[in-house]
């Protein structure tokens, strides 16, 4: 449920700032924002559903997710593919990931 949880929260938290992004960089209606806060609090909450002991270890187990996320986003609705600096990037954080959410604790 934590996979889904961490991938769902990373496509309403990107969607929600391009919104914004769409809005004030791009030259889009202000209507953006709407969908896109809409987005931001659907990210929230999907946080909310991991299955972790501690909220900072989920937010911080959620930033690999976040980045992986966000180059997929970049490739896909940006139509710009990720270079093999961004995916080694990636890889080691979501490794990263893995050792904050799975690491064994005493």
């Amino acid at each position: 449920m934590s996979a889904f949880a961490f991938i769902g929260a990373a496509v309403a938290e990107i969607a929600g700032c391009f919104s914004f992004w769409a809005w004030l960089r791009l030259d889009r209606s202000p209507w953006w924002i709407v969908p896109g806060t809409a987005s931001l609090c659907l990210f929230a909450y999907l946080l909310t559903l991991v299955d972790a002991d501690h909220a900072g270890r989920a937010y911080a187990a959620y930033g690999g997710i976040y980045i992986a996320t966000a180059l997929l986003w970049l490739w896909l609705a940006e139509g710009s593919r990720p270079d093999r600096w961004d995916l080694t990037g990636a890889g080691v954080c979501l490794i990263g990931a893995a050792m904050i959410l799975w690491g064994p604790r005493t």
